[in-house]
């Protein structure tokens, strides 16, 4: 079994990891909001569905992708629960009144397309398509995984994002999520997309970021997209304020550049992907002056 398969009753790590570079701080973060897999017997409570499924719902080892990070003077702030229980990309209470064995409160968000399409803040599907519960939850459970998962990954985020504001007067945030290799609206000419950019269309961000991150990885050989189909999610939309000098940039890799989608295991290509990766640091740490200045 790969060394990062779902384990019913593991410990529960907590809801995040920060790492912090030892000195030289740069005025940048990575954030991961969908590479948690801490599966712990608290959460698979009620489940029907096997690990493997579940995990196809994670960006599987993208915080390990990104973890040179802090040697390169930048914070990474990392979710350790794991997306398919609560979903740190996604307003605080989008949830799906079908999921519930009691009435929402009228203040949740029921309708936003993300809950029609089964994957609001308490998914009811995963990646597949496959229902994950065999019951109903109730919204009691809701509250307590919002609680316990959702605020804290983003009250370590924001205090990231501020700390390095503080010291530097403005902040790129750098938010890193995988994407299926046959996803729809991935494909160019009928040829895969390599990395997709979010940048919500130009309002996230100075485009020097974006173009910036697209000319590095182009150069490196792959095929690059902006916006279609991930313009950015909550985290983007929600501290990508270029105004407040804070920039979001959300970056998409194709997973099977560096794993078997299949096993959820690495592939013989993730070391050449976190060398690109960690060549993307190094550029952006070095240059985040002159791209959001």
């Amino acid at each position: 079994m790969d060394g990062c398969a779902a384990q019913p009753g593991v410990s529960d790590p907590g809801p995040y990891r920060v790492i912090l570079p030892e000195r030289n701080f740069a005025p940048v973060a990575f954030a991961s909001a969908h590479s948690g897999r801490a599966y712990t017997a608290d959460l698979l409570s009620g489940v029907r569905l096997g690990s493997l499924s579940l995990r196809r719902s994670e960006d599987c080892f993208v915080d390990d992708l990104f973890a040179a990070a802090p040697a390169h003077g930048a914070a990474l702030v990392a979710a350790t629960f794991p997306r398919a229980f609560c979903d740190a990309n996604r307003e605080p209470w989008e949830l799906d009144p079908g999921m519930f064995n009691e009435q929402l409160p009228d203040w949740v968000n029921t309708t936003s397309p993300r809950v029609s399409a089964g994957l609001g803040t308490i998914a009811r599907v995963v990646a597949s398509g496959e229902p994950i519960y065999g019951g109903k939850l109730s919204f009691l459970e809701a509250e307590r995984r919002i609680a316990a998962y959702w605020h804290p990954f983003h009250d370590a985020l924001r205090l990231a994002v501020e700390d390095i504001k503080a010291r530097w007067g403005y902040c790129l945030l750098i938010d890193c999520h995988s994407m299926p290799s046959n996803a729809q609206g991935t494909r160019v000419n009928g040829r895969p997309v390599d990395f997709v950019l979010g940048d919500l269309y130009g309002a996230a961000c100075s485009p020097r970021v974006t173009r910036s991150v697209e000319a590095f990885l182009c150069g490196r050989g792959f095929r690059v997209r902006r916006n279609d189909p991930y313009a950015g999610g909550y985290i983007t939309k929600h501290y990508g304020q270029p105004a407040h000098d804070v920039h979001v940039l959300q970056i998409e890799i194709a997973r099977g550049l560096y794993m078997d989608e299949k096993l959820i295991e690495r592939s013989p290509g993730f070391a050449a992907m976190e060398d690109t990766i960690t060549g993307l640091i190094a550029l952006l740490t070095r240059e985040a002056a002159d791209l959001v200045g």
